[in-house]
This record gives structure tokens, sequence and C-alpha cells, in this order.
């Protein structure tokens, strides 16, 4: 049924003489109730002197000025996703390859600084009488503060070493370093043939200018939908696909959506979690998931990955959603769906999606992070150049072959989700999006003291990198972190 204020718009110019294309009726629908009849009425006066009596889709277009742009660019790539590549071993071999793998890519990453020209193994300066200074690379294995002393421990493929610090500053790096994280240490002989840590440097990411589409496409960042559960904001989630489909001037130039894991709820993720679902399986998730993409015009392409609560398998890195669940999401033209982690170029522009399962362990162990800044986390996994370093924690990783969660291709973009507060920053010429939720404060949530601010749509222009928000929920203080 057409809304009241659009059939007194059209029978003014029917009124008049005109014909109506059905194509103006959708994109009528879409514009502002308040507008219509003053759209309408300088349309005809427009058309009338002009001797043509139709109102179609162009010539709304052209009212707007938003004629789509023929030039607008749309190329995305997948660069990499795990799904072909997982192929788990088993036990403590597996593990061995894991970290082994690790190493040797993070030694590879750091062996673009000077410094590591000079890289010694740790076995080989036990043995050896050093009268100069040596760099070691390991893995952090243990890291113990005492009074004014830090005791930091490393491991490389050859074996340990135990090295102290004394200086205060040196001090506040190493406690800022994650359990089996890779570093470089610069190590001295103390008074007692003991190793003295007279400096830390992590892999990091260089200086570096950044890629940038050659047209203003914009690309819409979402994640963590939990559609299933009663929390999931459907009313203000279906307000903004809409959007998607209006005259908006930057609504017509989206062309890239990611959805950034935990699409839906899921099914027994968490105890009693059938008190809170309206879609009691995953398949009637994942179903009204695709009814809300259907509603996405077919230009615009959609990135789906997996989080913790998407059925599959659970460890880290996930292999994309398993067809089985769903076969209508993969068959769509438009959707593309991809592992956890992936990197997609969007008109070569480089974005890293990550769910960000890690954030919960890294925020346990390291003084100073908390959810409520998790750009502040991705920055530290950016340093340590890996996305989930802590082995052992509330954060499964499987004894892959190959460590596929060392960030090797230097993103543009860096987009997370997983903790449901949307937060902008910038880290050394990358963008860092996490980009909230679409699910409303839980009870579990509002237990622990977590406050959301979900309904936040995030925009990037992908040519300037200017970061254009829509708040879509109602509550005045629900604002955008940067």
């Amino acid at each position: 049924m057409l809304k009241k204020e659009l059939t007194f718009a059209l029978d003014y110019a029917l009124n008049k003489g005109f014909q109506i294309h059905p194509n103006a009726f959708e994109f009528l629908e879409n514009v502002d109730t308040k507008k219509l009849e003053k759209i309408i009425k300088e349309i005809v006066r427009e058309k009338t002197k002009q001797k043509l009596f139709q109102i179609n889709q162009d010539d709304l277009e052209d009212y707007f000025g938003i004629k789509e742009d023929k030039d607008l660019q749309s190329e995305y790539k997948v660069l990499f996703d795990p799904t072909s590549k997982v192929t788990s071993a088993e036990g403590i071999s597996g593990y061995n390859s894991l970290f082994s793998s690790r190493f040797k890519k993070l030694k590879k990453i750091i062996s673009d600084r000077p410094e590591s020209k000079m890289i010694k193994s740790i076995a080989s300066i036990k043995t050896a009488k050093l009268d100069e200074d040596v760099y070691v690379c390991g893995l952090v294995t243990s890291r113990n503060s005492q009074r004014k002393v830090t005791n930091l421990v490393l491991e490389d493929p050859s074996g340990t070493v135990d090295g102290i610090i004394f200086d205060n500053e040196l001090q506040k790096t190493a406690d800022s370093l994650l359990s089996d994280q890779f570093v470089m240490a610069r190590l001295g002989v103390g008074k007692n043939s003991g190793f003295i840590i007279k400096d830390l440097i992590s892999p990091d990411i260089p200086d570096q200018s950044s890629n940038r589409s050659e047209s203003e496409t914009f690309a819409l960042f979402l994640s963590d939908l939990h559609i299933g559960s009663k929390y999931f904001m459907e009313e203000e989630f279906n307000e903004l696909v809409s959007w998607l489909s209006s005259p908006d001037s930057v609504a017509r130039k989206v062309r890239f959506v990611l959805i950034c894991g935990d699409v839906v709820d899921g099914v027994g993720i968490y105890p009693n979690q059938d008190k809170e679902l309206v879609c009691k399986t995953t398949d009637e998730q994942l179903e009204k998931l695709a009814s809300l993409i259907d509603k996405i015009p077919d230009y615009i392409k959609i990135f789906i990955m997996p989080g913790n609560h998407d059925p599959g398998r659970r460890a880290l890195p996930q292999p994309a959603i398993p067809k089985k669940f769903n076969s209508r999401l993969w068959e769509k033209d438009n959707v593309v769906m991809v592992g956890n982690p992936a990197v997609v170029s969007l008109n070569g522009v480089k974005v890293l999606m990550y769910h960000g399962q890690s954030i919960d362990d890294i925020v346990k162990t390291t003084p100073g992070l908390s959810y409520d800044s998790p750009t502040n986390v991705m920055k530290h996994l950016l340093k340590a150049r890996h996305l989930s370093p802590i082995y052992g924690s509330q954060t499964p990783i499987a004894p892959e072959v190959e460590d596929l969660m060392v960030i090797e291709e230097i993103p543009d973009v860096f987009h997370v989700g997983h903790v449901h507060r949307a937060q902008l920053d910038m880290y050394k010429g990358i963008l860092l999006i996490n980009s909230g939720s679409w699910q409303n404060q839980t009870p579990f949530q509002a237990s622990v003291g977590m406050v959301p601010n979900p309904g936040i749509a995030l925009m990037v222009n992908l040519k300037t990198f200017q970061v254009l928000h829509q708040n879509y929920n109602p509550r005045l203080d629900n604002i955008l972190q940067s």
C-alpha cells in the first residue's frame, strides 16, 4: 500500500494530465514524505514547460542531482581467505608446526629492519664469548615483573633465553608484550654472566602511504548483527537497508558492504541462550539473514565472514560459513563468503577483516587495555603483526601447519567487530574501524557492565578515507567513539 503522502502527491500529478512511470514509484517510496508534494509540484511545473507529460526515475534523479556515476569504480578481489588453506595437524607436532611457521614468517617481516643483520640464534649466544651486544628474536614464553626488575623469557627454534630488564621505560614496553608474541631483543652480558635486555623491537607496521580508490566509491562496514536474538535491532537494520536503495547521494555511491562476523546469534553458544532467541535454529537465523540481504541492491557486493556465534568451525582461523547451512547465501551473485580473517581489495584499497575473538584474551592480560577502546587493542595486533598471539587462553586456535593469523599483507583499512563498540582511529596510515553491532544490550552484557553503542552505520569514502556515520539508535547517548 502506498503511503498517504505519496498518494496525494501522485494524485496532483495525475490531475495535471501526467503519467507516472513504474520505475518512479519505487524511487518515490524512499523519499522523505515531508518533501514529496513540493518535489512533485516542481517537477510537474518544469516538465509542463517542456510539454513532456510523464514522470520517470530519470526526472527524479535529475531533481536530486544523483544521476548514477557511470565512472564509479566497483572492482573487488579476495587477496586472502583461509577457507581453502585450512589443513589442521594433530597434537604436539601440529602446534610445533604452527609456532615454527609463526616464527619464520615474523622473522622474515622483521628482516627489513637494519638490526636484523645482527640476529643470532639463542643457542649460539649461550656458547659464545660475547664482547658486545647481540640481537636475538623469539616468541615471549614468560614475563614476570617484581619490584624494579622485569624478567623476560624468549624462545626460538634453537632454545630459550632468560633476560632481565632494569630500564623503567623498557619495562613498560615489556609489560605490553603478549604471551607468544614475536619480538627482537638487544642483549648485553651482565656482571654475573646473565643477559640484560637493552631494547625490544616488535615487527610493527612501517610508515607507508595507503592505497586509494580512483573514484568516490563508498564501503559500508558492519558487524555483529546477531540475527535470531530478540535483542537484534531488526527495525533499525531494515531502515539502514532501505537507505541503501534511497536517493541519498551517499547511498547511491555505496558499492560494498563488509559484515565482520556474528551475522547470527547461533544456538547453544552460552547457557540458557534459547530464552533469548526468536529464531530457535541456525537454519532459521541464516534464512532471515538471506531475506534481509535480498533487499540490498544487486549492484552492491556483500562480503560475509564468520564470528564465534556463527555455524562452522569455532577455532581460528575459521573457514567461511559452510554452504550446507544456507546454500542461498552462497548462490547469490552479489554475496562473497569469506573466512576469518580475510583480506579483500576494494578498488585497490586493501581491507583486513577479522572478527576479533582474541580481544578477550588481550584485554584480560594487558594493563591499560579495555573493551571500551577496541582500537587500542587493534593497534597492539598491528604492532605484533599477528591477530591472535596468545595460545591457551579463551580464544581457540587450531594447530594449523601454517600460521594463517600472521599479518603478512599490510592493510589500508583494518576492520574488526566482536566487542559491540563502534570506534574509529588511525595507526601509521591505516584506518582502524571497529564497526560495533546491531544488537541491543543483552542481560549478560549488563551484568558485566558492558555498554555497547549499537546501530551505528559506518561508511568510508575509499578515495578520501573520510568516514561518515549514521546513528539508527534512538538513544541520545549512543555515540561513535573516535
